[in-house]
């Protein structure tokens, strides 16, 4: 059976790329490209952001210290301490889904072609135990990805999972490469609309609801920022195609899609249009202020990832978000990597602040005494109220992008200053330059303290640190 993993170095290496330009103060956003009308989606921007657990911190650890894909897995015994703690530890405050990720083999182990294990784990039993708890399943995988033998048929139809692979009569980017990482399916072939179909009416018959899509960027030009060529690159038509008819079978089977590694090119126009969350930043990997605001301060990119850290993603995409439009998706959270409580409560609020979601990716046995970040009941608010706040600018090195703020659905605001500076400061906000008019009731949601009735707010805020605050009349 195929088994579909890729390496956590690769990934690494794909994120530390550079650039020639050492511009830090010119935004880059990606390059224009013409394409045909395609048909809308309606009704797909009415989720919230997810609140969940993600193994990739165990998958990544275990990579790091020379454990070959092929050799991690995940028991049962395993399996059921995980869905324990995070059915006791964090259900209540509102994580309700644990979710696969990539290294460990994901194998399609019957007749249907589809993915039905995680390593040893059937995926159908990981549901039974998740929802016996309360709890939801996420599943890394991709529609594009082709899991089962060529022979395979696509069900309701006479095609093959063989006819679905690149076959020299549509153009391609990189002809001359057979450096391919995938099997993917291309989206103009006959076929391809019907086994994208029956990928999401195979996980919606197992009770998944969620799926995260990753490496969108190499179907769609086959070339990495830093590796170089790795893929056919079946062109910018062919990707917007793909994902229209995902959205168009997400929607159908009431899935939720997650797109991670796409280059958003046209400002994103293909991603916010087709996908219900969009990841705007690297990957999490070893974590800690690194990936939450240092990689690369303030640089731009035209390619993926546009940013480095979690804090320039979620700025220099921050006009793309709101109530009603895509979820920016700021990567894994690892608690457990960061030096300061000021530090973990600022990538905690940063996520919440943006509308994002806040994945935990921090295990049973490494969270240590950090649950306590992950469980403010007045922060997690905002996630429940679909709140998306924006920067007070966007700009990647203009210090206002580091004051957040927004209306919640009951007209009160919610107010973040942020610091992203190696030395504490003092920072002081009238309200009314944020289009807040008037004296308001101040709330720390951090401190959990009632501040008295303001037209402003000032405070010194610590290293990396922040202050969140609730106004209401």
């Amino acid at each position: 059976m195929k088994k579909m993993n890729i390496t956590a170095t690769l990934l690494a290496a794909a994120m530390l790329a550079g650039c020639a330009n050492d511009d830090y103060y010119e935004m880059r956003y990606p390059p224009k490209y013409e394409l045909p009308e395609l048909p809308a989606i309606e009704g797909i921007h009415q989720y919230k952001a997810p609140l969940y657990w993600s193994v990739y911190e165990y998958c990544y650890v275990n990579e790091q210290n020379g454990i070959a894909n092929s050799d991690q897995d995940i028991t049962p015994a395993e399996w059921d301490k995980i869905i324990d703690w995070v059915s006791s530890e964090l259900k209540p405050y509102g994580y309700d889904m644990v979710c696969t990720d990539g290294f460990i083999p994901m194998l399609s182990n019957d007749a249907t072609g589809y993915m039905t294990h995680y390593g040893s784990m059937s995926l159908k039993e990981l549901v039974e135990k998740c929802k016996a708890k309360g709890l939801k399943v996420g599943v890394y995988d991709n529609p594009l990805w082709v899991h089962g033998p060529r022979e395979t048929k696509i069900e309701g139809t006479d095609y093959t999972f063989g006819g679905l692979y690149w076959n020299g009569t549509t153009e391609i980017m990189n002809p001359s490469t057979d450096n391919l990482w995938f099997n993917w399916a291309v989206a103009e072939n006959p076929g391809c609309k019907e086994f994208i179909d029956g990928f999401f009416k195979h996980y919606k018959e197992l009770g998944i609801e969620y799926i995260r899509m990753d490496f969108l960027s190499w179907y769609e030009d086959g070339k990495d920022r830093n590796i170089g060529i790795v893929g056919h690159g079946y062109g910018r038509e062919s990707y917007a195609r793909a994902l229209n008819y995902i959205a168009e079978a997400a929607k159908k089977y009431g899935i939720f899609t997650s797109l991670v590694m796409p280059h958003l090119y046209n400002d994103a126009e293909v991603e916010a249009k087709y996908g219900n969350m969009v990841r705007i930043v690297a990957d999490t990997a070893g974590g800690g202020w690194w990936h939450c605001s240092a990689a690369d301060k303030g640089r731009s990119y035209t390619t993926w990832p546009n940013c480095m850290n979690m804090f320039d993603g979620f700025t220099y995409w921050s006009h793309i978000a709101g109530r009603d439009n895509v979820i920016l998706d700021g990567d894994f959270i690892r608690l457990n990597t960061f030096s300061s409580d000021a530090e973990k409560e600022t990538v905690v609020s940063l996520q919440l602040m943006a509308g994002g979601p806040v994945t935990v990716a921090d295990q049973y046995n490494t969270i240590g005494d950090n649950l306590k970040f992950y469980q403010n009941s007045e922060l997690l608010a905002l996630n429940k109220d679909r709140f998306v706040g924006k920067p007070l600018s966007d700009k990647l090195n203009d210090p206002d992008n580091q004051v957040w703020y927004g209306q919640m659905s009951d007209g009160n605001y919610v107010v973040g200053l942020f610091n992203r500076d190696d030395n504490a400061k003092n920072v002081k906000v009238d309200f009314s330059t944020l289009g807040i008019s008037g004296e308001w009731n101040v709330r720390d949601l951090w401190k959990h303290s009632d501040e008295g009735t303001a037209s402003s707010i000032s405070a010194t805020i610590p290293a990396h640190g922040c202050k969140i605050v609730k106004l209401t009349k």
